[in-house]
């Protein structure tokens, strides 16, 4: 199943720069640096997401599976069953303050929220999305729509989950969006930033004044897939030609201005092939994980894993 466009970033490799950034949280025990989200073929995993206590979760976008283990062990295990509650596909995933599991439903149209024990609490549905990545506020969840190029809002209030309704369209950005993806949400909870993978763009919106605006990036492009917004480092899963009919996928980390409109991307992982194809990337401590999706694999296989990004934390 095709869910991700591969674009091409034009940008040859780029040599590491040094820049005056914190370093992130060391853990405090040894941990695999490869996952086993699953033996079975066909799963393609595509999201993935870990608790401040170790406890990932990762969905398949071709079953709607959703998988849990922990960055201790090296074996996840089936969480939500395959098609379960009409989920036949899950894309972004996310927990909020409550331990609440949302998960993007992708060409289901549907925002699913689950509890802590895997209860199913609401589905929301938007007709005709795509709805691909998410970020979570105290007061919101906004989902991408790579179909319409919309970013859809859903009210949280007092522990209830509003409807969808559409916060920004693509008349609202400064360049139409092509296929909207990964999108990240400041501290403030007021600003977030959504890549648009068809026109390699990274967009600013503001999410109280409902504007859009293009972030001037340098030093190469953020057109990405995942984004992992911390403080003003910005983690982008990117790909690019490889020279030989394939691509290579890195973590690009950008360095933002205080309000979030220029990005200056500084470091670059080690890439990795397209038997691979990362989609999302995640914080685990003092290092990065990313899923291997094999989505644009010529002959996908498990075992499917999530592993450490190599060469940039």
């Amino acid at each position: 199943m095709r869910v991700k466009t591969l674009v091409a970033a034009a940008t040859a490799g780029m040599t590491a720069l040094s820049v005056a950034v914190p370093s992130p949280t060391a853990a405090s025990s040894p941990r695999p640096d490869t996952y086993v989200v699953s033996q079975e073929p066909g799963v393609h995993p595509e999201g993935v997401t870990v608790a401040s206590d170790g406890t990932m979760y990762v969905t398949s976008v071709a079953t709607g599976a959703v998988y849990r283990g922990h960055t201790g062990r090296p074996d996840l295990r089936p969480f939500l069953p395959p098609g379960g509650d009409g989920r036949t596909s899950a894309a972004g995933v996310h927990l909020d303050r409550h331990g609440r599991i949302f998960v993007a439903g992708w060409d289901t149209g549907t925002l699913f929220v689950h509890a802590p024990d895997g209860a199913l609490l609401a589905r929301r549905t938007a007709a005709g999305a795509a709805l691909n990545d998410l970020a979570l506020t105290a007061t919101a969840g906004y989902v991408t729509d790579s179909a319409t190029g919309t970013v859809w809002r859903a009210a949280l209030t007092d522990g209830r989950i509003g409807e969808l309704v559409p916060w920004v369209g693509p008349d609202d950005f400064p360049t139409a969006p092509q296929f909207l993806n990964g999108i990240a949400v400041d501290a403030t909870g007021r600003i977030a930033l959504v890549a648009d993978q068809g026109t390699e763009k990274l967009f600013r919106v503001d999410l109280t004044a409902r504007t859009v605006t293009e972030v001037a990036v340098t030093g190469g492009r953020l057109g990405a897939d995942g984004l992992l917004l911390e403080g003003h480092r910005l983690y982008g899963v990117v790909n690019a030609p490889d020279g030989a009919g394939g691509y290579r996928f890195t973590v690009d980390l950008a360095v933002l201005d205080p309000p979030l409109r220029a990005a200056r991307v500084v470091r670059r992982s080690q890439p990795v092939g397209t038997d691979r194809s990362p989609t999302t990337v995640a914080r685990d401590g003092d290092r990065l994980l990313w899923v291997n999706s094999q989505l644009f694999a010529a002959d996908p296989a498990p075992p499917f894993t999530v592993t450490e990004v190599p060469g940039l934390r």
